[in-house]
């Protein structure tokens, strides 16, 4: 799956409205979504977990990936383990990122 596709499904399991990815752009290299955190006093911004620290850890705290005895957080610990990838936070981005993938299918 690209990561076009994992972000895209990723916004549907929280909620978020994407308006236009601008992953193709190299200045850019994210989502434009309504109402990002990231740029909380206007009406869009950026968006991307698979980059932003930020934005990862309020996906996954959005969608319950931390709370005891929720399925996610399994999942999460599943993908941390199998990745091996030398930088831990790209790892630990790219497995919210995933985890939340799994549940935007769902929806």
């Amino acid at each position: 799956m690209s990561d076009r596709e994992l972000l895209e499904l990723a916004a549907k399991a929280a909620g978020i409205e994407v308006m236009r990815s601008r992953l193709d752009d190299p200045m850019q290299q994210d989502m434009l979504v309504r109402q990002s955190a990231r740029n909380a006093h206007h009406n869009n911004g950026p968006w991307n977990p698979l980059t932003d620290d930020g934005d990862a850890l309020r996906l996954a705290v959005k969608l319950g990936m931390f709370n005891e005895g929720m399925p996610n957080a399994v999942r999460l610990q599943w993908e941390l383990s199998q990745r091996g990838d030398p930088d831990p936070y790209a790892d630990t981005r790219r497995a919210i990122v995933r985890a939340a993938a799994e549940i935007g299918r769902q929806v």
